[in-house]
C-alpha cells in the first residue's frame, strides 16, 4: 500500500501541469480560509465608500474599487469562500446521490437498474447549464438554490460513470469468486467493487469542481446566484458591464480569478487521471 501511494505521489510530482493546478487549488483554499487576515479592507463585504467608487488599482486599493467604492481585492478573497463552498457542497451532494445509484444500477439487472439509468439519461439529455438556469429561476436567487440546482444537474454524471465502471468490474474473476463464497451483495459492493472504481470517481470529482465553479459563476452573472451584497464572482462581473471599458479592472479581477481556478482544477484533474489510471501506471513500470 505504501509503495503504491509513493508511486502515485512520485508520478504526480513529475507532472508539472498537475503541480501547477494543485498550487492554484491550494491558493484558492488559502484565500478562503485566511480571507479575514489577507484582506486589506475586511469590512468591504458589507460596508461601502461611494467617495472612492471606481478607483483604479493603486497602493491602497490593490485591484481597484467597484461602483459602490468597495475594495475589489478584499471582496474577491471573501468571494473565494462562497465559490469553494458552492463547489464542495454541490459536488458532495451529487456524489452522495449519484454514486450509490450507479452502484445499484451497475451491480443489479432488472427494472430498478433500467429505471435509474433512464432517469439519468433524461437529465443528461438537457444541457447542464440550461437545466441549472431553469431550476435556479424557478426556485429564486439564493445560495442554497444555486447549490440545489447544481447538484440536481450533476448527479447523473456520477451515476453514469459508476454504472459503467461497476459493470466492468463485476465480471472480474475475483468478484465471481467472492459471490461464489457466499458474500452478500452489500459486502461485494463495499469491499470489492467500490475500492476498484474509486480512482475515476476522484478524477470526476476534481474535474467537476472546476465545472461547478464555472456554472455557478454563470448563474451569478445572470442574477440567479447569491443576492447582493454577497461578494459572488459571477455577480461582480455582471455589475461591471456598464462601466466597461473605462473601469476595466472591475471585470478583469473576478474574471481572471474564475479563469485561474477553473484551469487549476482541470489541470489537477487531468494529472490525477494520468496518475490513477491503472493502464498508465502499468505502462510506466519497467519490465522485468
Amino acid at each position: 500500500m505504501r509503495s503504491e501511494t509513493a508511486l502515485v505521489l512520485r508520478k504526480l510530482a513529475e507532472d508539472r501541469l498537475a503541480l501547477v493546478g494543485l498550487l492554484i487549488v491550494l491558493a484558492l483554499l488559502a484565500c478562503a480560509v485566511f480571507a479575514p487576515w489577507l484582506a486589506t479592507f475586511p469590512e468591504a463585504v458589507t460596508e461601502f465608500n461611494p467617495a472612492h467608487r471606481l478607483r483604479p488599482p493603486d497602493s491602497v486599493y490593490l485591484l481597484g474599487t467597484d461602483r459602490l467604492g468597495a475594495d475589489i481585492y478584499s471582496r474577491l478573497l471573501f468571494g473565494a469562500r462562497i465559490t469553494i463552498a458552492i463547489a464542495l457542497v454541490a459536488v458532495g451532494v451529487a456524489v452522495a446521490v449519484g454514486v450509490p445509484l450507479g452502484l445499484i444500477a451497475g451491480i443489479h439487472d432488472g427494472v430498478a437498474s433500467n429505471l435509474i439509468m433512464r432517469l439519468a439519461d433524461i437529465f443528461l439529455a438537457v444541457p447542464q447549464i440550461v437545466l441549472a438556469i431553469a431550476i435556479a429561476q424557478t426556485l429564486g436567487p439564493s445560495l442554497p438554490n444555486v447549490i440545489l440546482a447544481l447538484s440536481a444537474t450533476f448527479w447523473p454524471w456520477f451515476t453514469r460513470l459508476v454504472y459503467a465502471e461497476t459493470r466492468s468490474v463485476r465480471n472480474e474473476t475475483f468478484i465471481e469468486a467472492t459471490v461464489a463464497l457466499g458474500a452478500s451483495p452489500a459486502r461485494v459492493v463495499c469491499l470489492h467493487v467500490l475500492p476498484n472504481i474509486v480512482s475515476p470517481i476522484i478524477v470526476r470529482i476534481t474535474l467537476g469542481l472546476g465545472f461547478t465553479i464555472l456554472t455557478a459563476a454563470a448563474l451569478g452573472f445572470l442574477g440567479l446566484g447569491a443576492p447582493p451584497p454577497t461578494p459572488e464572482w459571477g455577480r461582480t462581473i455582471a455589475e461591471s458591464r456598464e462601466y466597461l471599458p473605462d473601469a476595466w479592472w472591475y471585470a478583469a479581477a473576478p474574471g481572471l480569478a474564475i479563469f485561474l481556478v477553473v484551469v487549476g482544477f482541470n489541470m489537477l484533474g487531468d494529472g490525477l487521471r494520468d496518475v490513477l489510471d491503472p493502464r498508465t501506471r502499468r505502462a510506466g513500470r519497467p519490465r522485468d
